[in-house]
């Protein structure tokens, strides 16, 4: 009865335009890796200790990313530059193959302005503007994902992770523009923000089946989807 009743409640807020509720299309061997809330599902049949990761969002769980770096010995390149979680992340001891970056990643090079949570207890700020907490904005430099791999010396990104708050459709659209096709893009769309719909998510969902992916996971809220490059 449950299950029913969610599936009733699930398709309501699809006809309302309040979720979007996509299909798996692709079907591989994959496993979860980290915490409930900090976790993502991977193919893993593709990862060994030579797999490059960008991982876009540490905030203050990087339980992925230590799930990744224990399994296969890797490296991770973390990125996020809001002071609260550079500060958790020093007070951590993570393995060298944990590489923090401080800054964020962005459509173009320079410095933002990143917006903080309503609740002072969360730790994710957004570079969408909050009008409720904009006296309370900060400035992060921020490089596009064309500089930052550049810089790495990178030709090519075995899995692409982004919690990023809203900054993940500019991303999108500006990998479209470019060569970069990561083989693996896990990322959380952000819908659920103003100023931002439904239709921001179908839209990068269209951008990414253009561009060669597949969905192969999804969350039950539809929000966390991860996606491989056919070719992979």
């Amino acid at each position: 009865m449950r299950k029913i009743i969610r599936e009733i409640k699930k398709f309501v807020k699809a006809i309302l335009g309040l979720e979007f509720y996509p299909r798996i299309n692709y079907l591989c061997h994959k496993e979860r890796f980290g915490s409930e809330y900090g976790g993502w599902e991977v193919a893993c049949e593709y990862l060994n200790k030579d797999s490059i990761v960008y991982s876009f969002g540490v905030g203050e769980d990087a339980s992925f990313d230590m799930a990744l770096i224990e399994k296969y010995g890797l490296t991770i390149h973390a990125f996020d530059p809001t002071p609260r979680s550079i500060e958790w992340v020093k007070k951590q001891n993570f393995p060298p193959n944990f590489v923090m970056h401080t800054y964020g990643i962005a459509n173009f090079d320079g410095k933002a302005s990143f917006y903080p949570p309503e609740n002072p207890e969360h730790v994710s700020h957004t570079i969408l503007r909050r009008v409720e907490t904009q006296n309370n904005a900060i400035t992060v430099p921020v490089k596009s994902l064309s500089t930052i791999m550049r810089e790495f010396g990178h030709n090519h990104i075995d899995v692409l992770k982004m919690d990023v708050e809203g900054a993940e459709y500019n991303v999108i659209e500006d990998m479209k523009q470019s060569s970069i096709r990561p083989k693996q893009i896990l990322v959380e769309f952000h819908h659920r923000f103003p100023n931002i719909t439904v239709n921001h998510t179908k839209k990068s969902y269209a951008t990414l089946k253009r561009m060669g992916y597949c969905l192969f996971s999804v969350s039950t809220k539809g929000r966390n989807s991860c996606f491989i490059l056919r070719s992979s």
